[in-house]
């Protein structure tokens, strides 16, 4: 008899996975100057998609999504105290929004 465990089944709900495709919001001073053009970044898992991406913003924040722009930064293979370490991968997303739509990530999800 094989026993289900309740954490492994799939959510009912799906904005759940929603929010798992959503890492942190990017806020840096260039990430904030994206903000006057009606566009945001995000840090998202390294196998998201943008079909994928563009459908979880659109629901979730309730906006248009015009395009979308990734960056995969590889990282870095640094060394502390002697030993040789490296920096994770990091994948970033700019959501370019329809004119006059915003996002305020100050408010949270």
């Amino acid at each position: 008899m094989i026993l289900k465990n309740k954490t492994t089944e799939e959510p009912k709900d799906p904005l759940i996975k929603f929010y798992d495709l959503i890492e942190k919001p990017v806020i840096t001073e260039k990430a904030t100057m994206l903000s006057n053009n009606s566009q945001i970044v995000f840090f998202v898992p390294m196998d998201t998609d943008k079909n994928i991406l563009k459908k979880t913003i659109e629901s979730l924040f309730k906006v248009n999504v015009k395009k979308i722009n990734i960056i995969v930064s590889k990282g870095k293979i640094k060394r502390f105290k002697g030993k040789i370490g490296k920096r994770k991968n990091l994948k970033k997303a700019i959501i370019s929004l329809e004119k006059g739509q915003k996002i305020d990530i100050t408010t949270g999800i």
